[in-house]
């Protein structure tokens, strides 16, 4: 019988490979850094400053001594998609693990909701988790072994007003989740999801100052009475604890846990 303690090890990560989709900023990001202090060589995603992506990519690499590539390809595109997970299969042989945390989010009433959006958070928060799984899927049946997380949210679980496209997408992720599952379970590769409430990243902490000021509210009451409203806790998941999860999963001890919500939301949906 295993000792428990060795099937948390994360000694049989060094020298895979990790694909994080939108990991240049925020919870992909300290997905990605946490694969590299495993020893995984990783695949970065993301938009935005070239520049600043490329330090980042090189900082990784110096820090951890790993093999670290980017591509900033649109993920909201199928072709674009494809094209990442090959590139980063022609870089380093093979896609060991995927995590798919691309996304984006809109808040409108659902009268008004623009359709251009509607599109674009499907098309990032839910179709690029199926094209990236479905071109990383043959390789890691090849080998026998894979690891799928999906970064969905609370609103995977449950919903809230005015996030139609966010929580239609989220559900959607569990599904594809359950389906990817079931259809792996004997080829030793697990897909879960890993459900964040509210999570202290930059993008958060925008939204808090903006929010501030449109209530005329100190930030220290609009964290808690308007954006922890939902989360028991009162206190934000770090983005830390999500790649810690994610490591988890990863290690020896997830390989039994598959096709299920992995909740990590100060209590959010135990209401």
């Amino acid at each position: 019988m295993a000792n428990a303690a060795n099937l948390i090890s994360l000694d049989s990560l060094k020298g895979k490979t990790a694909a994080v989709t939108g990991s240049t900023s925020g919870i992909g990001l300290a997905v990605a850094e946490a694969f590299a202090g495993a020893g995984c060589n990783v695949a970065l995603s993301g938009l935005g400053d070239a520049a600043a992506n490329e330090a980042l990519r090189a900082r990784l690499e110096q820090q951890y001594g790993v093999r670290v590539t980017l591509n900033s390809g649109d993920l909201s595109k199928p072709a674009e998609v494809k094209a990442y997970i090959e590139d980063a299969i022609a870089a380093f042989g093979s896609i060991d693990i995927l995590v798919n945390n691309a996304g984006v989010q809109f808040v409108s009433a659902v009268e008004e909701f623009p359709d251009d959006k509607w599109e674009l958070i499907l098309a990032l928060n839910l179709s690029s988790a199926f094209y990236a799984t479905k071109a990383a899927l043959p390789g890691m049946k090849a080998r026998g072994w894979g690891r799928i997380i999906n970064i969905a949210s609370a609103h995977g679980l449950v919903a809230s007003p005015f996030k139609s496209a966010y929580v239609a997408a989220k559900h959607g992720i569990m599904g594809l989740t359950k389906t990817v599952a079931l259809e792996c379970a004997e080829t030793g590769i697990t897909c879960t999801a890993i459900c964040p409430g509210f999570v202290n990243t930059p993008l958060v902490q925008g939204q808090i100052r903006d929010q501030a000021k449109v209530h005329g509210m100190p930030e220290e009451k609009v964290v808690r009475e308007v954006i922890l409203a939902s989360q028991p806790s009162k206190r934000f998941v770090e983005p830390e604890e999500i790649a810690a999860m994610a490591l988890f999963l990863c290690s020896p001890a997830g390989a039994s846990i598959t096709g299920v919500p992995v909740s990590v939301d100060g209590g959010w949906t135990a209401r």
